[in-house]
C-alpha cells in the first residue's frame, strides 16, 4: 500500500449547457458547478462542507463519501454553483416586463412611498428569470468522486515524498548508530589505563608505601564502574530495532501516522539517553545530530495519515 500525506488540495468545474427557451428576450446560459476540497493535518478525521442551498440535500451523501475514503486530516469541502448568460447584457421580456409593471402599481398602491424599480433591478431579475432550474444533487456526486480521487492523487505523491525522507533519514540515523558504537570500548580502555596512570602517579608518591596490586585493583573496580555508568550498547540496540519498525512500516504504507509518531518518540528517548551517557564530545556530537534527524522526521511524520 501507499503512504499517503493528510495534506492536499483538489478542484473541478462540471459545465452542463442547456438552451433557454426561444421566446422573446431570452438566450442561451450557461451554469457551472465548481468544488474544491482542501486537506490539511489532523489527529482525527475533521470534516466541514461549504454547500450553497441547491446542495445542502447532498452533505449526509458526501459526508459519507469522504468518510468511506479518507482516515484521518482536517478536511474542508467547499461548492459553488454560478450561472452566466451567453450575452452580455439579458434583455427583459414583454411578459416579465408587463408582470413587473403590474406588480408595481399594486405595491405602490398600498405604499405609496415605495422606490420605483431602477433599470439594474430589472436586468437582474431578467438574468433570474432565464437562468435554467437544474437540480444538480446527481451531478455534485459525480463531480465529488472526481474531485477526491484527485486529492487522493495529491495525498499519494506527497506521501511518496516523505516517504523516501524518512528512508534517507533512518538510513543517516543507523550509520551514526554504527558509527557510535566501536567509541565505547575505546572510551573503556582510555579510562582504565588513566585510572592505572593516576594510582601509578600516587603509589610514587607515596614512596612505594601502597601495594601495586591493590592499586590496579581500585583501578580496574573503578574503570568498571565507569563502563556500565557510560554502556549504551542497550540504547544503540532499542535505537536500531525502532529504526527497523519504522522501516517496514513506511514499506507497508496503509494508515501508518499514528504508529509512526509513536517510534519517532521512542527514537527521541534514545537519542536523549545516549547524549546523557556521553563521555566523550564525539559522542555528544553524534548525539545531537541524531536529534536533528529524529525532529526532522517528527515534523514530516505528523503528515502521514
Amino acid at each position: 500500500m501507499s503512504v499517503y500525506s493528510m495534506t492536499g488540495y483538489a478542484s473541478a468545474q462540471y459545465s452542463p449547457t442547456k438552451e433557454a427557451s426561444e421566446s422573446e428576450g431570452k438566450s442561451s446560459s450557461t451554469s457551472r458547478l465548481g468544488m474544491e476540497i482542501r486537506a490539511v493535518n489532523s489527529r482525527f478525521l475533521d470534516l466541514s462542507f461549504r454547500l450553497p442551498e441547491e446542495l445542502r440535500a447532498c452533505e449526509p451523501i458526501l459526508r459519507d463519501k469522504l468518510n468511506a475514503r479518507l482516515k484521518r486530516g482536517k478536511v474542508e469541502l467547499r461548492a459553488s454553483i454560478d450561472s452566466t448568460s451567453a450575452s452580455v447584457v439579458t434583455e427583459p421580456s414583454t411578459r416579465l416586463l408587463q408582470r413587473l409593471n403590474a406588480i408595481q402599481d399594486n405595491v405602490k398602491a398600498w405604499l405609496p412611498a415605495a422606490q420605483p424599480l431602477s433599470v439594474a433591478e430589472v436586468i437582474r431579475l431578467a438574468v433570474d428569470e432565464s437562468a435554467p432550474d437544474k437540480d444538480w444533487q446527481a451531478d455534485a456526486q459525480q463531480l465529488a468522486d472526481q474531485v477526491l480521487d484527485a486529492l487522493l492523487s495529491a495525498r499519494e505523491r506527497e506521501g511518496a515524498r516523505l516517504a523516501t525522507m524518512l528512508f534517507d533519514r533512518i538510513k543517516q540515523l543507523r550509520a551514526l548508530a554504527t558509527k557510535a558504537g566501536p567509541l565505547i570500548p575505546q572510551l573503556v580502555e582510555q579510562q582504565r589505563q588513566r585510572f592505572l596512570d593516576r594510582w601509578t602517579e600516587a603509589m610514587d608518591s607515596t614512596n612505594g608505601q601502597a601495594k601495586s596490586d591493590m592499586a590496579q585493583d581500585r583501578a580496574l573496580t573503578e574503570a568498571t564502574a565507569f563502563a556500565i555508568r557510560i554502556d549504551v550498547a542497550e540504547e544503540l540496540t532499542r535505537l536500531t530495532s525502532h529504526l527497523d519498525e519504522l522501516e517496514r512500516l513506511v514499506k507497508k504504507g496503509g494508515e501508518i501516522g499514528k504508529r509512526l509518531d509513536f517510534l519517532i518518540q521512542e527514537l527521541h528517548r534514545e537519542a536523549n539517553t545516549l547524549g546523557s551517557k556521553s563521555a566523550a564530545l564525539e559522542l555528544t556530537h553524534i548525539s545531537v545530530d541524531m536529534k536533528v534527524l529524529i525532529e526532522q522526521m517528527r515534523e514530516q511524520v505528523q503528515n502521514i495519515e
